[in-house]
């Protein structure tokens, strides 16, 4: 693997934490407000910011199965990871992971390869 990789699991990183604190902050949040208060405005924008972020994480959860090579169970373990709530502060970990051997390996080369 190398740095193009890395750099695809670091965006899907990026995108997962908000990703997996938009469900329980935005959209549970919004719903208690709205069923205790007259305050019915604010469920369509937060609805619409998860539904974006889900679908950026979705796109780069494509890209990175396309560019690592990952066995189909692995990218569904991550799809299934987005749909439960914070289930992607678990999958940051694998990819935090997953993203400093990219590095390390990618260090490792380039140093053998000006050696």
């Amino acid at each position: 693997m190398d740095i193009k990789t890395a750099s695809a699991l670091h965006r899907l990183r990026l995108v997962s934490v908000p990703e997996a604190l938009s469900f329980p902050a935005l959209l549970i949040f919004g719903s208690l407000l709205s069923r205790i208060s007259d305050i019915d405005y604010l469920m369509p924008p937060l609805g619409a910011l998860h539904g974006f972020l889900f679908v950026v994480y979705v796109l780069f959860l494509l890209d990175v199965w396309n560019k690592a090579k990952w066995p189909f169970k692995k990218a569904a373990l991550f799809f299934l990871l987005a749909v439960i709530p914070f289930g992607g502060l678990y999958g940051d970990r694998i990819l935090k992971r997953d993203e400093a051997e990219i590095v390390a390996a990618a260090r490792t080369d380039r140093e053998a390869a000006n050696a």
